[in-house]
């Protein structure tokens, strides 16, 4: 099986209501935006709605590093691009990034942790043996991609010369 390296098949369209008083997108629709773009994401690996209720499980977003590289206004395209950076038996690492869909900059990165949770119990709980397996392969393809400079990033008032 071919896996895409980086997982790029995720779009969305900056709506006119995500645009706040300095005529750009407002910071919290960049959480909401990257939320859509994860979807197919996590449905391609491998958390789809059957495996969801094949298993009483999903995932719950524990903690998101947002970077907010340039500006993206009402009407622009945009496209995703996300990689899964790490996993153990509870929790997937991931990052994305979002492209202006036309002129190709990157505007955004997001970084994130989600958690494995019974659904029923609401509480954490360890992925199925067939999620651990594609989670693993997906991995080792995505281990060759460069480390993106912002994963990891420690926020501060006197952040390091990169």
């Amino acid at each position: 099986m071919t896996i895409e390296t980086p997982f790029a098949q995720a779009t969305a369209t900056v709506q006119p209501d995500w645009i706040d008083y300095n005529g750009h997108m407002n910071v919290g629709y960049y959480h909401v935006v990257f939320d859509i773009a994860a979807e197919p994401f996590f449905r391609w690996l491998g958390l789809s709605e059957e495996y969801r209720e094949r298993n009483d499980a999903t995932t719950f977003a524990l903690e998101s590093h947002l970077h907010f590289l340039r500006e993206v206004k009402a009407g622009d395209p945009l496209r995703f691009e996300a990689r899964l950076l790490d996993f153990d038996h509870k929790r997937i690492h991931f990052y994305q990034e979002m492209f202006h869909g036309t002129e190709g900059y990157l505007a955004a990165s997001y970084e994130s942790v989600s958690v494995h949770v019974d659904f029923s119990a609401r509480r954490t709980s360890p992925m199925a043996d067939e999620l651990r397996g594609r989670l693993s392969e997906i991995k080792s393809a995505h281990a060759a991609l460069e480390r993106p400079w912002m994963v990891g990033h420690v926020m501060s008032a006197h952040p390091p010369k990169r």
